[in-house]
């Protein structure tokens, strides 16, 4: 299995519902040891910044053409706890509620499906990072998604 590590971001201006994007930053290392780097970043119309920090995660996964090994890095506590601390599990296990009661909507629902379909071929792990904190590639991502968000090609946030 080829192993990569992936940097991601989201941004939001005026969040909710502002202009939004995402960056990402995927590394790895080829047969001969060279070092390849690929960059994606999308914007949006009118967003959140969650959204974003899932559609650079969704956006980074479906990327990846053959089975992969992932260290996935973020910013967002929210991905890396939903994964990390098993609030996914929970959300899915409770009809996709939340709270004491099981009766909040978890949000962002699409999103979190495309991601578990996006992880089946692939071995993902998720990893904090400290945002803002001088970490090149997340500071990348973070350039990426706010240039993207900033940008004059925003597209709509097909949400369901």
């Amino acid at each position: 299995m080829k192993e990569i590590n992936i940097y991601t971001d989201g941004a939001c201006r005026g969040n909710p519902d502002g202009p939004g994007g995402y960056g990402v930053v995927l590394e790895y290392l080829d047969k001969s040891g060279d070092k390849h780097i690929k960059e994606l970043s999308c914007g949006y119309k009118s967003t959140t910044n969650n959204r974003m920090e899932l559609m650079g995660v969704l956006k980074a996964l479906e990327a990846l053409n053959k089975p992969c090994k992932v260290e996935l890095y973020t910013d967002s506590q929210y991905i890396v706890n939903s994964f990390n601390k098993g609030w996914l599990d929970n959300w899915i296990k409770n009809n996709w509620k939340r709270g004491k009661n099981k009766k909040e909507d978890v949000k962002n629902v699409d999103l979190w499906k495309r991601i578990i379909d996006a992880m089946r071929n692939h071995e993902v792990a998720f990893n904090w990072v400290k945002g803002h904190a001088s970490h090149p590639q997340n500071e990348r991502c973070d350039f990426l998604a706010t240039s993207a968000a900033d940008g004059d090609n925003l597209v709509e946030d097909e949400r369901l």
